[in-house]
């Protein structure tokens, strides 16, 4: 694989780092290797995977829509991969955690909350869902999934507002599990994957898959979100070309600081 980088600290605990540089932007290429860390996710051995980043600026940025438009596969059928691909995540029987350090914005938001649980840098995490900001829909799993996590009203305000949400907030709505202070961020996810990698991997995945009647969002939702998506892209074609106008001015500082360029007279 070339995006992710697969290593096992201990029996049943296997680590998951992502590196798409220069801002990990989610690609069609890091769907298929996607399938590739659920293979070894669902091996029979392993009890718990992390998710983390080489790049401490970004854990899993957006999904890079010019390179999917340059895909063989068509931007809607694409969708629908990805969609299966955090849905594998979600019910994969291993436990996952996303260990966040940097931004997570849109697809790569969309894969934090497909994890089982989430722990982000107090200083150096930054969440949100942009895409009604550029005239579409989180169509990964975010509508359902957040709406889950935080209620209906926070989900309504993260993904309307297409506002970037710091650790802390995103603790205090449910978001994520904890905000850490980033020195302690990596030894506590570390410490808490060892410890469920040394249970019994039934209890694990039974206690998991009792949780999970609960928690999914219904396979038809999440479909149907998806094949709200081609109408509004078309519809709203204007307003990411005006994006992406001021992206080619703004250069990295675009991806740095999305929330306030999708609507810069505020």
């Amino acid at each position: 694989m070339n995006q992710f980088t697969l290593t096992r600290p201990a029996p049943g605990y296997l680590r998951a780092t992502f590196d798409n540089p220069p801002m990990n932007l989610l690609t069609p290429d890091t769907i298929l290797e996607l399938r590739e860390v659920l293979s070894e996710m669902n091996d029979g051995t392993t009890r718990v995977v992390v998710f983390d980043s080489v790049n401490p600026e970004f854990f899993l940025a957006r999904y890079d829509l010019a390179a999917a438009a340059d895909s063989a596969v068509s931007p809607e059928a694409g969708l629908r991969l990805f969609a299966e691909a955090t849905a594998g995540v979600a019910e994969s029987d291993a436990i996952s955690i996303a260990s966040i350090r940097g931004r997570v914005r849109g697809g790569g938001n969309e894969f934090a909350i497909a994890c089982d649980m989430r722990f982000a840098s107090r200083e150096n995490a930054m969440l949100g869902q942009p895409e009604v900001g550029s005239g579409l829909l989180p169509a990964g799993g975010g509508i359902e999934r957040l709406a889950a996590l935080v209620g209906r009203a926070r989900a309504t305000e993260i993904i309307v507002s297409s506002n970037d949400y710091d650790a802390d907030t995103a603790q205090q709505y449910g978001w994520i599990n904890r905000a850490l202070p980033d020195h302690e961020l990596d030894g506590y996810v570390d410490t808490l994957a060892r410890r469920i990698a040394s249970f019994d991997p039934q209890a694990v995945s039974t206690a998991k898959r009792l949780l999970n009647r609960h928690g999914l969002p219904a396979a038809g939702d999440l479909a149907e979100t998806v094949s709200a998506l081609p109408a509004l892209a078309a519809a709203t074609a204007a307003r990411r070309a005006q994006l992406r106008e001021r992206a080619r001015a703004a250069g990295t500082d675009f991806e740095l600081h999305l929330s306030r360029y999708l609507a810069p007279e505020h």
